[in-house]
C-alpha cells in the first residue's frame, strides 16, 4: 500500500491528464501512490490512508460527475479526522459554477473533519504549458505536506 491515495473521475481525459501530472509530482516528492478511478472503489478504502488526493471534472452546472456520486454518498459514513487532503479538477468557464465539483468535495472533506492541506487546483479543460508545471509542483507539495521523506 502506498502512502498517498489518488482518486479521480475523468470523462474526456482532462482530469486524468491532471492526475497523471500530480502523480508524477507525488512520486518526485518521494511519495508512494495508489491510484484509482472513483467508480472503481468504495469509500472504505479511505480508511487505509492518512493522505488523500481527490480529483473530479465538473458536470452540468457545477455538479459532481456520475462516476463520483456513489463514492461521494459512501463518504457520509466516514470520519476524516487526522487525514490530509488535496483536491483538483477540470471545468469550463462558460458555466456559472466553474469547477463546482472541487468545491463540493472540499465542503464534504471539511464536514467529515478532514484537513485541506493545499489550495485546490482548478483548470480550464486540459492542462497546458505553465499549468503542467503547476500540477507537478502541487503533487510535490502534497508529498511534503504528507510528511514524505525524500
Amino acid at each position: 500500500m502506498g502512502n498517498v491515495l489518488l482518486v479521480y473521475a475523468s470523462m474526456s481525459g482532462n482530469t486524468e491528464a491532471m492526475a497523471d501530472l500530480i502523480e508524477k509530482g507525488l512520486l518526485e516528492g518521494g511519495a508512494e501512490v495508489d491510484r484509482h478511478e472513483a467508480m472503481d472503489i468504495d469509500a472504505s478504502l479511505f480508511n487505509d490512508y492518512r493522505h488523500i488526493v481527490l480529483g473530479a471534472y465538473t458536470w452540468g452546472d457545477g455538479d459532481l460527475p456520475d462516476e463520483f456520486l456513489d463514492l461521494y454518498e459512501e463518504m457520509e459514513d466516514l470520519d476524516f479526522s487526522g487525514r490530509t487532503f488535496a483536491v483538483f479538477g477540470s471545468g469550463d468557464t462558460s458555466y456559472e459554477h466553474f469547477c463546482g465539483a472541487v468545491d463540493i468535495l472540499e465542503k464534504k472533506i471539511a464536514e467529515l473533519g478532514g484537513e485541506i492541506a493545499l489550495p485546490s487546483v482548478k483548470i480550464e479543460m486540459n492542462p497546458e504549458g505553465e499549468e503542467e508545471a503547476m500540477l507537478l509542483e502541487f503533487g510535490r507539495a502534497f508529498a511534503g505536506k504528507a510528511g514524505v521523506k525524500q
